[in-house]
């Protein structure tokens, strides 16, 4: 069923129409919930389910509805190129990654598909092309790994399309919104490669089904209605009036009618209004809120099993199929780092405590990670590590502007043996050592690896890096 203004289900949010709602879920003779605890229940789960599709509004908004905002990439069907890695001064997106030159953009796919358009690219430099819906669900990727090195004209349907592909289209993808993200990753190897990265960024291209085809368009749709983006009310009871706005651009799935049902107890896809809400009913609404915030954030901080200080990341992104029902995990994933890979296509290994458990404190220790030579990091493309400080989980500004360090930094020593070792702390470790060297802040910090298409070997069992040692 398609979620528009016209078919949602009026609900009363008075404590009587709760009360009977409550009924219903109980059924007939089975044991009855406290309305007001009911209500701090379905508002904790609707949150959790939910908490992602906000993230997803707030990004659409800053990057693509308000040139205002500070964050704005592009209108609508336009591709954004970052032309600069990115560094300590973008605070967009936790743990931003100083490998690849981003280019982005939202795609409006509800009056026509789009065409994505690639160049062939040299085999030697990786490339994606994430494409992201509205629930965060990688729904498809183009690029190295996925279609190959190849030029290739992409369409990029929504729900609605019935319609037949041109010739020329390499390949049909549909996505289950009516916006989607396509996130762009291209390698930059060092910062003299740049101008290479930015011819092929130009190539990329986003283009409407009838411009492509050379066909009359259809009729235009109207700019989608949302109202600005609140981090206060989107973490509040007024969460459930910001998620039906977005509502009518989201495709239900017919597996989780019978959660839209439950949901709009709380008011989801119902009639909403904050201001004249029960007081009881704002505050357990609130509760559920809070109590749903503490589970995503303990669910963002244990994604998959720790081993020698690591947390080896299990899968948490991907299709639908791949997280059907894993609401809390997708949620604890967007809140961890939004816009993840699948593991088949980047594995993140993160440490924040050292091989002996304890928190990574660049104030109190300088630290090593010593790589023996088969203990490199297994993939087909590249790996590197990054920095970041806690709990902000942003680069930091340090004297020799790195804020990665992998396989393709420039000077990096090898032992004769093959292996490898890092330097992790505040002061520099010395002239001699400075190559090897991956400034911290001088407080707590956590550690990124980030294996760009990684051997079968690294996922079954996950690789594991070895163990952060204290230097002092």
């Amino acid at each position: 069923m398609r979620t528009t203004t016209k078919n949602r289900h009026s609900v009363v949010l008075g404590l009587a129409g709760l009360v009977l709602m409550s009924l219903l879920l109980a059924g007939c003779g089975g044991a009855r919930t406290d309305p007001i605890e009911e209500t701090r229940i379905i508002t904790e789960e609707a949150y959790i389910f939910s908490f992602p599709i906000l993230d997803q509004y707030k990004m659409l908004f800053a990057m693509a509805l308000y040139p205002e905002s500070g964050a704005y990439e592009a209108p609508l069907n336009v591709l954004g190129h970052k032309t600069e890695l990115l560094g300590p001064d973008y605070t967009l997106i936790v743990r931003p990654n100083n490998d690849t030159a981003y280019s982005a953009g939202w795609l409006d796919l509800r009056a026509e598909p789009m065409v994505l358009s690639v160049p062939a690219i040299p085999l030697d430099r990786y490339y994606s092309f994430q494409l992201i819906d509205l629930y965060t669900h990688n729904f498809a990727y183009v690029g190295s790994r996925a279609t190959g090195p190849d030029a290739g004209n992409y369409l990029i349907a929504g729900p609605g399309w019935t319609g037949e592909a041109p010739e020329d289209i390499t390949a049909v993808i549909s996505c289950e919104t009516d916006f989607a993200m396509a996130l762009a990753r291209t390698a930059v190897f060092g910062t003299e490669d740049m101008p290479n990265v930015v011819t092929i960024q130009e190539q990329y291209a986003v283009t409407p089904l009838s411009e492509f085809a050379g066909t009359e368009p259809p009729p235009a749709e109207a700019a989608p209605q949302l109202p600005p983006y609140n981090r206060e009310q989107a973490r509040s009871a007024g969460f459930v009036a910001m998620l039906n706005a977005f509502l009518p651009y989201l495709e239900q799935h017919p597996s989780e009618a019978e959660l839209w049902r439950r949901f709009a107890a709380v008011g989801i896809g119902a009639d909403f209004d904050l201001e004249t809400l029960d007081p009881e009913i704002r505050t357990a609404m609130d509760a559920g809120v809070a109590s749903a915030l503490e589970k995503i954030e303990a669910e963002g901080a244990n994604l998959g099993s720790r081993q020698n200080g690591w947390m080896l990341t299990e899968a948490s992104f991907g299709t639908r199929e791949a997280m059907q029902g894993r609401y809390l995990r997708r949620a604890g994933a967007a809140f961890f780092g939004l816009w993840g890979n699948d593991l088949d296509e980047a594995f993140y290994p993160e440490a924040s405590v050292d091989a002996d458990g304890e928190a990574l404190d660049a104030s109190e220790h300088d630290y090593v990670l010593h790589f023996a030579a088969d203990e490199l990091p297994p993939v087909k493309s590249f790996w590197s590590l990054s920095m970041y400080n806690l709990p902000q989980q942003f680069f930091i500004h340090n004297p020799i502007d790195r804020y990665t360090l992998g396989d393709r930094t420039e000077g990096v020593v090898y032992g004769d043996d093959g292996s490898l070792t890092v330097y992790l702390q505040h002061e520099s470790p010395g002239k001699e050592r400075e190559s090897n060297w991956l400034p911290a802040p001088d407080g707590l910090f956590s550690l990124q690896m980030r294996c760009y298409w990684p051997e079968p070997a690294a996922l079954d069992p996950l690789y594991a890096p070895p163990g952060i040692e204290k230097a002092d």
